[in-house]
């Protein structure tokens, strides 16, 4: 038996696809045939240029920008998948978060979905058929008061967000999705390990140690890696997970416990 999973000549936009899971993501897309655009602020040699739009996410222009292009060489999109996200608020606690910290939290990991959505959903809506997926975090149900609250809160805003958006795109035949990841070792991640290891003078592995002790331990004992998170994006969005929708799956090595 098959097991295609029929993402051949769908028109997808993966945004934050040059590092990390969004890089993994329109790697195992395109591998599948689907057209796949992908946006990040600068593009980096290895990305051809026929298939990404530099622009800032964090601003309405720059969703604009992308939403011109993705109308123009996809005709549309099938599939949008919101990978965006970090954070760069400051260390210290709630007491450490000033307004801008705040704003610039959700600038980055709540907006660009909803300007995106607001634009491309109504395409799929008229067509009956389409797939959004927003990439969250379990910082949404396991925060870190010391560094992650505005992140953490911001993640927890596009879960709502999401679900509400599932209820009301479903009936008119879209679904909605989210994907809520632990901790995955991409670039940013294997660096901020490293960073890690040497102030804490240990090797690598007890740099990895002392992030996962952070998160109360992994269970499976390591991080994801982003193709494996890319993995459980492709299936969402395809056919083969047709009735799927308005639901979170965690993806985190068993980190957030539960009953």
């Amino acid at each position: 038996m098959s097991f295609d999973l029929e993402l051949a000549g769908r028109r997808a936009l993966v945004t934050a696809g040059t590092k990390g899971i969004g890089a993994a993501t329109v790697a195992l897309f395109r591998e599948l045939g689907a057209r796949t655009l992908t946006t990040a602020r600068a593009r980096p040699d290895h990305v051809p240029a026929e298939w990404f739009v530099a622009a800032d996410l964090t601003t309405a222009a720059g969703c604009d920008a992308v939403v011109k292009a993705v109308e123009e060489r996809l005709g549309g999109v099938d599939v949008l998948v919101h990978v965006l996200g970090g954070s760069s608020a400051p260390a210290g606690g709630f007491a450490a978060l000033n307004d801008d910290a705040w704003l610039d939290e959700f600038r980055l990991n709540l907006f660009p979905a909803v300007r995106l959505d607001r634009a491309l959903l109504p395409g799929m809506l008229e067509r009956g058929s389409g797939v959004v997926v927003h990439v969250t975090s379990i910082q949404n149900r396991l925060p870190l008061p010391e560094s992650t609250t505005a992140y953490a809160a911001a993640k927890a805003a596009l879960s709502t967000y999401s679900k509400s958006l599932s209820k009301e795109a479903a009936p008119r035949g879209v679904r909605v999705v989210r994907v809520s990841p632990g901790w995955v070792e991409t670039e940013a991640s294997v660096a901020l390990t490293e960073r890690l290891a040497e102030q804490a003078g240990v090797d690598l592995e007890g740099g990895r140690r002392i992030i996962m002790d952070s998160l109360g331990g992994i269970p499976l004992g390591r991080p994801a890696q982003p193709a494996e998170v890319a993995n459980l994006i492709a299936f969402l969005a395809s056919p083969r997970a047709a009735s799927i929708t308005g639901t979170e799956y965690v993806i985190d090595g068993g980190t957030v416990p539960v009953a």
